[in-house]
């Protein structure tokens, strides 16, 4: 049992972990959207603290438009930009690592302020600093994740870094999720304990997990462009690898037309085990969980097929990416839970 000191405000925590797990869902739609328009190498300079201060006159501009020029994207693909274009794509970025910056100063000045004034409860404090620990390696991440495409050779970052990148978000968002959910149960109950995580539960949050590895290297590889058909792809189940003579390995984390159908054909996995996921929440209590999970995933097959079928629409795969992290806060819910039972 938690030992919860006349101080603790779980209640208040739980809040104020919703509005960190919020911004996080915003900050991932705002990445798949500096991804779609391919913005996530206009800011060559990673600087954390002057950073924040966008540029201010006509110089300024010119001076970053110059660093962008240097780089193989600019060289390959956007010879002729005007310094109105490379402001357009600078605009996402800038937004992308603002919101970053944001959501550490409203994790971690909290965090400091509920700690001074001892209104954690025992066994939290430990869980809640390796939260903010993680946000700040998904920064590293997404610095790491730029410079891969800070070179003459490449105009895109490497598609690995981007699921790095990603994966990691969605942990965070996952654990806040839970942690969140922990703190309301012990907020309603002081004698409730925190959930388990069940054999089931893992077994789904693995399930899904290859399926966001996978999306994200959809995403990175541009593999949505590979065919506008559902269910074929391009009037064949099986599309055929692209780069031939390699290995099998290579084909599922290299080739655009394959990890496009292992990321179409495994949602159907994911799918089974949310089925089976939901329908024990519902079984321990917990119905609204099960409308979630059933309301997330169903939302978000219909918008990837749809993405897939408009040519990788800006509007409809950044909604798909917004439902994919939404899908994740549902599946924890879910878990939780399942855990919950005793």
């Amino acid at each position: 049992m938690t030992i919860l000191p006349l101080t603790a405000r779980p209640r208040a925590l739980a809040h104020w972990l919703f509005v960190v797990a919020a911004m996080i869902v915003a900050m991932v739609v705002v990445g798949g959207i500096t991804r779609l328009t391919e913005s996530g190498l206009s800011i060559t300079e990673w600087k954390p603290i002057s950073g924040i201060v966008p540029p201010l006159n006509d110089a300024q501009w010119q001076a970053e438009f110059d660093h962008y020029k240097q780089i193989g994207q600019y060289e390959q693909l956007n010879q002729g930009m005007t310094l109105g274009g490379f402001k357009s794509i600078f605009f996402w970025e800038y937004i992308h690592r603002l919101l970053g910056r944001l959501i550490g100063m409203v994790f971690a000045l909290p965090l400091l302020w509920f700690a001074v004034r001892k209104q954690i409860p025992q066994g939290y404090g430990w869980r809640l600093v390796a939260l903010l620990a993680l946000g700040g390696l998904q920064g590293a991440f997404g610095w790491w994740m730029v410079k891969s495409g800070l070179n003459h050779t490449r105009t895109s970052v490497s598609h690995f870094w981007l699921a790095t990148h990603l994966m990691t978000a969605l942990f965070t968002l996952g654990g806040i999720v839970w942690t969140m959910l922990d703190l309301r149960a012990l907020a309603a109950n002081h004698a409730e304990r925190p959930a388990r995580l069940t054999g089931l539960g893992a077994g789904v949050l693995v399930l899904l997990a290859v399926q966001l590895f996978y999306g994200a290297l959809v995403a990175g590889l541009d593999a949505g462009l590979v065919t506008n058909q559902w269910p074929l792809m391009n009037d064949h189940f099986f599309p055929g690898v692209t780069q031939i003579g390699e290995s099998p390995l290579h084909a599922a984390l290299y080739d655009p037309a394959i990890v496009h159908f292992i990321h179409r054909w495994w949602a159907w996995v994911v799918v089974a085990g949310l089925i089976v996921l939901a329908r024990k929440a519902k079984a321990a209590g917990d119905r609204r969980a099960s409308i979630a999970i059933h309301s997330a995933f169903g939302i978000q097959i219909l918008l990837g097929i749809a993405t897939v079928m408009t040519g990788v629409n800006l509007h409809l795969a950044a909604t798909h990416q917004l439902v994919g992290a939404l899908l994740v806060c549902a599946t924890v819910w879910g878990v939780h839970a399942v855990g919950r039972t005793r």
